[in-house]
C-alpha cells in the first residue's frame, strides 16, 4: 500500500474498411494464408502506396468521438525496423504529425468518475502474422511461417496519458474505448481475432513521489481479463523487486495466459530508434474545419450519452443503463422492443438476465439467436395479462431463443398457462394445510416465513403454473381462519 501504480495504454484497432490502407486487397479477417496480398502490401520493388480515403474518415470519426483536436495538417512517416512479418522492412505510420492529439475519455470505477487523457491518435498499416511451428511462440518452435494477409490492414493507434492507477481503471478505459469504436462503426472490437489489442505501460513509485518509476511494456494483450491479470501480476512483481532493492529494467514483456506471469521479450537499454522520416511516396493530408464539422455531424449517440438518456427517459438505474449500453447488439434490441410499447424495465431485466445468461452459456451472439424484439414483447404481454407466470416465462424465453417460436405457441404446446382458477387453487391449498399440521402450528406461533413452505408445495404440485399473487392470498386467508 506504500506504492502507487502508473498505467498508460497503447491501443491498436483495425478499421472496418473493405480494403487495405494503401492497396485494394481485402482487409477482412481470415481467408487462405497469403491470399489477400498483392505486390504493394508485399513490398515488391517499384510499387507505390495509394491512400484509402475511408481510412482517414474513420480515423477522424474515432478521434472526434474521444474528444481529440484535429491539426490542420498531418503526414505519414516510415518507421524502420526489420522483422519477418514486415515485408518492406519499414511500417508506414505517423510520427511527429499525427491526425489527432489531446483527447480525453471518461471512465467510471466503483461509482467514481475519472477522465483519462489521450495523447494522440494516429494511422498506420498493420504487419503480417508469423505462425510458429511446434509452439505458440517463437521460443521453442522449430520454424516459423509468414502469413501476410494482415499486412497493410489499416490501424489506428490510440495512446493514453499515464493517468490510470489500477487494473480496474485500465479495464474500464479499454471497455469504454472499445464500445466507442464499435458504436461509431470504426472497429468491430473482436479482441480474440486481434482486431483490437493493447500494449500496457506499467510502473510503480512510492506514494507521494513525483518522478515516475522505470516503465515496463507488456505487448499485445487481447482480452479485458488478461489485461487486468497481466497488470496485477506486473505491479506485484515490480513492488517485490523494489522491496528487495532489485533494479527494475526498462523492457518489453509478454503475458503468458496459462501460467499467469509476464516474461521478458527484450531488454530496452535505451528507447527504440526507428529512424523515422517522412514517407516520400505520400503527400501530407490537409484537414479543414468543414471536414471536421461533417465528421462531427455524423457522430452517433455514444455510450456515455446513451447511458444518460436511458436513465432520464426510461427511468433505468445507472447500473442497468450501463449494462445495456455495453453491447451495441443489446442496445439495438432494446430500442426496437421499446418502440413496440414494451415496458423498458421488463425488457432490460430479460435482456440482461435470463437471455444474457443463456447466450453466454451457449456462446451465442444475440444477433445470431432466434429471439426478436417482437417475440420478447409478446412474451412480456403474456406475463402482464396473467397468462403465464414469470417463473414459467424463464423456460419459455429459452425455447424462443432456440426455436424462434412465439411464446403463445410454446405455452400452448407445453400446456403451461398460468392457473388462475380460484376454486381449483383453493382446493389444493386446503389439502396442503391439512397434510402439514406441524407447519400450521409454526405459522400460528408467529413464524410468518413458513408461508413460503405452503406456497412452494402448491407451486410444486402445479409445476409452477399457479398465479403467485392469487396463491399467496389464498394461503394467508386459509391459515388466518385457523387463528
Amino acid at each position: 500500500m506504500d506504492y502507487e501504480t502508473v498505467i498508460g495504454l497503447e491501443v491498436h484497432a483495425e478499421l472496418l474498411t473493405n480494403t487495405k490502407i494503401f492497396c485494394s486487397c481485402p482487409a477482412r479477417f481470415g481467408g487462405e494464408v497469403n491470399s489477400h496480398v498483392c505486390p504493394r502490401c508485399l513490398g515488391m520493388p517499384g510499387v507505390l502506396p495509394v491512400l484509402n480515403k475511408r481510412v482517414v474518415e474513420m480515423a477522424l470519426t474515432a478521434a472526434r468521438a474521444i474528444n481529440c483536436e484535429i491539426p490542420a495538417e498531418c503526414k505519414f512517416d516510415r518507421k524502420n525496423y526489420f522483422y519477418p512479418d514486415l515485408p518492406k522492412a519499414y511500417q508506414i505510420s505517423q510520427f511527429d504529425q499525427p491526425i489527432a492529439v489531446k483527447g480525453s475519455l471518461e471512465i467510471t470505477v466503483n461509482g467514481t468518475k475519472k477522465v483519462v487523457g489521450i495523447t494522440r491518435l494516429h494511422m498506420e498499416e498493420d504487419a503480417g502474422k508469423l505462425v510458429h511451428a511446434g509452439a505458440e511462440r517463437l521460443a521453442g518452435s522449430t520454424y516459423s511461417l509468414a502469413d501476410y494477409n494482415r499486412a497493410g490492414v489499416p490501424l489506428i493507434e490510440i495512446v493514453s496519458e499515464p493517468d490510470m492507477r489500477s487494473s480496474d481503471e485500465a479495464r474500464a478505459y479499454m471497455e469504454e474505448l472499445r464500445n466507442i469504436l464499435v458504436y461509431t462503426g470504426v472497429c468491430d472490437g473482436k479482441m480474440r481475432e486481434g482486431s483490437m489489442r493493447c500494449d500496457a505501460n506499467i510502473s510503480v513509485r512510492k506514494k507521494g513521489a513525483e518522478k515516475f518509476g522505470t516503465r515496463v511494456e507488456i505487448k499485445n494483450v487481447n482480452s479485458f481479463k488478461s489485461l487486468q491479470r497481466a497488470i496485477d501480476f506486473e505491479v506485484e512483481r515490480q513492488i517485490d523487486a523494489l522491496e528487495y532493492n532489485e533494479k527494475i529494467v526498462q523492457e518489453t514483456r509478454l503475458w503468458d495466459e496459462n501460467k499467469g506471469v509476464t516474461t521478458t521479450m527484450r531488454i530496452k537499454e535505451e528507447a527504440d530508434d526507428y529512424r523515422y522520416f517522412p514517407d516520400p511516396d505520400l503527400v501530407s493530408i490537409v484537414i479543414d474545419e468543414a471536414w471536421v464539422k461533417r465528421i462531427d455531424d455524423k457522430l452517433p449517440e455514444l455510450p456515455k450519452e446513451k447511458r444518460a438518456r436511458y436513465v432520464e427517459q426510461y427511468g433505468l438505474s445507472e447500473y442497468d443503463a450501463s449494462v445495456l449500453a455495453s453491447s451495441l447488439e443489446m442496445v439495438r434490441f432494446f430500442e426496437e422492443a421499446v418502440k413496440l410499447q414494451t415496458n423498458p424495465k421488463s425488457v432490460t431485466n430479460w435482456l440482461t438476465g435470463s437471455i444474457a445468461a443463456y447466450l453466454n452459456q451457449e456462446k451465442i451472439e444475440l444477433s445470431n439467436s432466434k429471439i426478436t424484439p417482437e417475440l420478447l414483447h409478446e412474451m412480456i404481454q403474456l406475463i402482464e395479462n396473467g397468462t403465464i407466470s414469470s417463473k414459467i416465462a424463464k423456460d419459455v424465453v429459452i425455447e424462443i431463443i432456440k426455436t424462434g417460436e412465439s411464446a403463445a405457441q410454446i405455452v400452448e404446446s407445453q400446456g403451461s398457462t398460468q392457473m388462475n382458477n380460484t376454486d381449483e387453487l383453493l382446493t389444493m391449498v386446503k389439502e396442503i394445510i391439512t397434510a402439514n399440521p406441524k407447519q400450521v402450528e409454526q405459522y400460528l406461533a408467529g413464524k410468518d416465513k413458513v408461508l413460503g413452505f405452503f406456497v412452494g408445495q402448491v407451486m410444486r404440485q402445479t409445476q409452477g403454473r399457479a398465479n403467485p399473487e392469487l396463491l399467496n392470498k389464498l394461503v394467508i386467508e386459509e391459515l388466518d381462519k385457523l387463528k
